[in-house]
């Protein structure tokens, strides 16, 4: 990365864009990036290991021609339970009618009257009295009785009905494993091709976390796991969903499942509570699904789309993420170019940039305890401009991230995985700042060159440094610094 040029982004807010066939088209990632993606969702529902090897190879090498740090996020595609397909195509369900779902029929054989399934164990996770809602809640199916092979309903909600759509149960308590066969090799290929952040879908609790952590093993300890929150029994009580955040580096609000789960009037009030947890408990949080979805086939958002990324902004969300919009749809640039113009909008609002954060409980950690003092200072002191981490694994500057501020978080790091590690989280920038060759008394004066060459320090000004004692140590950090920015030093 070269520090001697552009100036570091004005946004906090970090934008996860999904890579498909739209990005693929050329110039258009290299225009995605340029645009301020920080970091590319590799969606392993679609498409082969090699066109993910490809597709992060290509981030990789833009990202450093353009020097951005742009991290990957592999995306496990999970128990997704589905029908099965019907024999002449799709068939269109009346309210009222019965409808049957048929785990002994013929993948291929589904007609109006009933369909496969490509989850038989559906017949023991269903009761008379519970609710099926059919592709993502747009069919309704209400169960009357179990016969044999069989789940037999009547149909709620009446519509179109295609091949292969989802199933949901209200209220969660389908058994399917968060880890299926797929998902296993998927996580060897994740591995394979070095992605920063690995996303579990449908975990149950923060045991699914825990077996993902044991598969990735040795090879991939330095991958952050991502439980995304889709299921109703992940969410129902603060002792589970506080378990999966801990078990886990961050979470995404994976908001397409969930609300069918538990309902579109929760899912708001959901949406804050998991923000508000995983920020108290130290981790990032994604915000996901139908962000920005009017603009797969618009180069402009629905103002409620934009209240919706600005809501998600003002409840200091790390990130906000792009699906289909990037990766499938028609105006991939222009969509994050307007998610950048909305988050920029709504962090100028003072409400994000104040914070009460923590500021009633004790800590447990030095370099905890270093990093929001750290905030705190640059919140109430006039004149500071930056704060600058000094970190070995980006743990300094994600605590520090979890206060709200308007001043940007520096992380300097020699390790170009925790470098892509921060770009994930809220208002840190990370670069690259090797100390291996540095006296110790040359360190903090070789930070305040490289913040001087990105125009963060300035003259008059402070700099907050943080850092340890010995460089490049885990869970180090035990020093604050308030340096003062000298006139004569701006060469005037």
């Amino acid at each position: 990365m070269n520090s001697s040029t552009s100036p570091l982004p004005l946004r906090r807010t970090k934008i996860v864009a999904t890579l498909g066939p739209a990005s693929d088209r050329p110039g258009v990632l290299e225009a995605m990036i340029k645009a301020g993606v920080d970091v590319v969702r590799l969606n392993f529902s679609h498409g082969s290991p090699d066109d993910h090897r490809r597709r992060l190879q290509d981030v990789r090498d833009i990202a450093q021609r353009l020097g951005k740090c742009v991290a990957a996020l592999g995306d496990l595609q999970g128990p997704k339970i589905r029908i099965a397909r019907f024999a002449e195509g799709p068939v269109h369900l009346e309210a009222g009618q019965p409808f049957i779902l048929d785990m002994a029929l013929d993948t291929y054989a589904g007609n109006s009257e009933r369909v496969g399934c490509d989850y038989p164990a559906l017949i023991d996770d269903v009761s008379p009295g519970d609710r099926l809602l059919l592709d993502d809640g747009r069919v309704v199916l209400d169960v009357t009785s179990i016969v044999g092979q069989e789940i037999h309903t009547h149909v709620h909600v009446g519509g179109k009905l295609s091949n292969n759509k989802g199933i949901n149960k209200q209220g969660g308590g389908l058994s399917a494993p968060a880890l299926t066969d797929k998902d296993r090799a998927d996580l060897k290929t994740a591995v394979e091709i070095g992605v920063d952040y690995l996303a579990v879908s449908f975990p149950r609790s923060a045991a699914d976390m825990q077996e993902a952590r044991t598969l990735l093993g040795e090879e991939g300890k330095e991958i952050g796991l991502v439980a995304k929150l889709e299921r109703a029994e992940a969410v129902a009580d603060d002792e589970t969903l506080d378990g999966i955040i801990i078990a886990s580096e961050a979470v995404m609000v994976a908001r397409g499942d969930l609300g069918v789960e538990i309902g579109d009037e929760a899912l708001i009030g959901t949406q804050k509570r998991i923000i508000k947890h995983a920020r108290t408990l130290n981790r990032a949080v994604i915000t996901a699904t139908q962000m920005m979805e009017s603009m797969i086939e618009s180069p402009l958002p629905t103002r409620a789309e934009v209240f919706d990324v600005a809501n998600a902004v003002l409840d200091a969300t790390d990130a906000v993420m792009l699906s289909a919009e990037t990766a499938a749809g028609e105006f991939p640039v222009e969509t994050v170019e307007a998610m950048d113009r909305v988050c920029l909008g709504a962090e100028r609002e003072r409400l994000a940039q104040s914070s009460g954060h923590r500021m009633h409980e004790g800590f447990e950690r030095i370099d905890e305890t270093i990093a929001l003092s750290a905030m705190y200072a640059a919140n109430h002191l006039t004149g500071v401009s930056a704060i600058a981490c000094m970190t070995s694994t980006g743990y300094t500057p994600l605590i520090a991230s979890r206060i709200r501020s308007g001043l940007p978080i520096v992380g300097l790091a020699h390790s170009p995985v925790a470098q892509r590690r921060m770009a994930l989280y809220r208002g840190v920038v990370s670069l690259p700042f090797d100390t291996t060759q540095m006296e110790p008394t040359e360190v903090n004066q070789e930070a305040l060159k490289l913040l001087k060459a990105y125009g963060l320090a300035r003259p008059g000004g402070h700099i907050i440094l943080t850092r340890g004692d010995h460089m490049n140590a885990h869970g180090g950090t035990n020093t604050m610094k308030i340096i003062a920015i000298e006139q004569e030093e701006s060469g005037e």
